[in-house]
């Protein structure tokens, strides 16, 4: 399967990046005003083996509290977040189809989305099989990916490149345009499971291809950075680049999320003072 490579190197990158950022905040009247839009952008997450139904009662009432864009869990807590958020216009998100790994048979992966889903999840953040993309054998890859966006019947998906695993720029490009085609709805950086998360680095990237996917189809494809952005002033690192790739269409929480729990408090806090 034929992928185009990727232009920049990662000195041009971090170069662009640089220069993005040097550039005032743009198409937000004020930096509450960005940081309001950015908390309705997160999905407020909560992923551990820990989990309960009380932690996950006090997630939803944080993201009633913080009016967010979703919350994602597990999906054996899909039908109780369901519950909970059943009069307002928060989405439930659920992982599923072997999260965080990905090393599960297809068949297994399915039967798990399906579930999620039968749930009542309104989207799916589903891993790409990082081994196998790493193989080159993007075939693969790219059927699994039809084969999990089929099984999401009404619910959204989200394609989940583990952004720190791949490493390589042309990697990055190359799997995001690989999803794309595949018919995801949204690309997210990471699993917020290993060391390395989302980069302004892997983001621009990823914008890069969802630009030159948008010129090639007209579709518009979301974007999730996810994992490690705990503070304002890298929040605003993310929108500046978000603004000056993209246009105004991905200025809102339907083709924009962030995977960032710990810095909803913040940003609340910031929008009260």
């Amino acid at each position: 399967m034929f992928l185009p490579s990727y232009l920049f190197s990662k000195e041009e990158i971090k170069e662009r990046i640089d220069d993005i950022n040097s550039r005032p905040l743009e198409r937000f009247t004020s930096e509450k005003d960005a940081v309001r839009f950015t908390l309705s952008c997160i999905d407020l997450t909560t992923l551990e083996g820990s989990d309960t139904r009380t932690k996950i009662e006090l997630l939803c009432n944080n993201a009633v509290q913080y009016q967010t864009a979703a919350v994602c869990v597990y999906p054996v807590f899909v039908s109780y977040a369901k519950q909970l958020l059943r009069d307002t216009n928060i989405k439930v998100a659920s992982v599923a189809g072997a999260f965080p790994a990905g090393q599960s048979p297809i068949e297994i992966k399915i039967a798990e989305v399906e579930y999620a889903v039968e749930q009542g999840a309104d989207e799916i953040d589903m891993v790409i099989s990082r081994g196998v993309f790493l193989e080159g054998n993007y075939k693969t890859v790219f059927d699994e990916i039809i084969a999990i966006k089929n099984s999401c019947r009404h619910a959204k998906l989200k394609v989940i490149l583990e952004t720190g695993e791949l490493l390589e720029p042309d990697l990055i490009y190359k799997a995001s345009l690989l999803a794309m085609y595949a018919g995801t709805d949204f690309i997210k950086t990471s699993t917020g499971k290993i060391a390395t998360n989302a980069t302004p680095e892997a983001f621009l990237v990823m914008l890069d291809a969802i630009f030159q996917f948008y010129s090639d189809t007209k579709t518009i494809v979301g974007i999730k950075p996810a994992g490690g952005i705990v503070d304002i002033n890298t929040t605003i690192i993310y929108l500046k680049l978000l603004c000056n790739i993209l246009n105004d269409n991905w200025l809102t929480n339907k083709h924009f999320r962030i995977g960032a729990s710990r810095l909803a408090t913040h940003l609340f806090d910031f929008i009260k003072k």
